[in-house]
């Protein structure tokens, strides 16, 4: 898929990877980024930066009223990039209460969901377009110290997988973009190095435009995938030194 000329849709745009996908999209030559916020003034700026370009909208991926308003307004998207998430930095057992794995799950896996579902019939209905997913590797295998995150994205990865299968048939390319640590406000407490989010965001565009379905950006996420196909249970136990605060 051509990222030059084509109609592109952002999650979590206001800062960190979203943003430097929509500058990324830019740069390609997209002709247009829906640039996605719960509070849409703070994509203003990307808006006023590249008129014309891009188009700030409001949308909460936890609220179905906001999806569908998207979905019936941005029928021209043939490229679904699901970026929003959060992580509540919780484990598991050290966690106080449930709340943390409950929202981390509601955002970054129900979330993409009802993006998928909700973009299906319009990628479909513009040539099949591409979704690209915005995960972790952590998605494949667990940080204790960021345990209910490291679940929620190993549901998303699930998922990945499983639209990439239902969606075949229309011609959409589903793609798992799976970096390690990158430098992000989300990521804040994390030591370096990091990942910086520019180079994130341009391996997976790089993986659009290539036609891949798996991309692992940055030396860490790449180590850590080699490391999983050789011994996985050696990777478990050396992130099982990272313990919850």
């Amino acid at each position: 898929m051509n990222i030059k000329d084509t109609v592109a849709l952002v999650t979590g745009a206001n800062r960190g990877i979203g943003r430097a996908y929509v500058e990324a999209l830019v740069e390609r030559g997209a002709a247009k980024i829906y640039a996605t916020a719960r509070d849409p003034s703070r994509v203003a700026d990307l808006a006023e930066r590249h008129k014309g370009k891009v188009v700030p909208l409001k949308l909460d991926i936890t609220q179905p009223a906001d999806i569908a308003a998207a979905a019936a307004k941005c029928r021209d998207v043939s490229l679904l990039i699901n970026n929003a998430g959060i992580n509540r930095q919780a484990g598991f057992i050290a966690a106080s209460d449930l709340a943390a794995a409950r929202a981390e799950m509601e955002t970054n896996y129900f979330g993409p969901l009802s993006m998928c579902r909700a973009f299906a019939p319009i990628l479909a209905a513009n040539g099949g377009g591409a979704v690209v997913n915005m995960l972790s590797i952590l998605a494949r295998v667990a940080l204790p110290m960021y345990g209910s995150l490291s679940a929620s994205k190993a549901a998303a990865l699930s998922l990945t997988q499983g639209v990439r299968g239902e969606l075949t048939k229309q011609g959409t390319l589903v793609i798992a973009v799976m970096p390690g640590a990158v430098d992000t406000e989300m990521e804040r407490n994390f030591p370096p190095p990091k990942l910086p989010p520019a180079d994130a965001a341009r391996a997976a565009l790089d993986a659009v435009e290539q036609g891949l379905e798996e991309v692992y950006p940055g030396d860490m996420a790449t180590g850590m995938n080699h490391g999983l196909a050789a011994d996985p249970k050696a990777v478990e136990k050396d992130l099982a030194k990272y313990l919850p605060a």
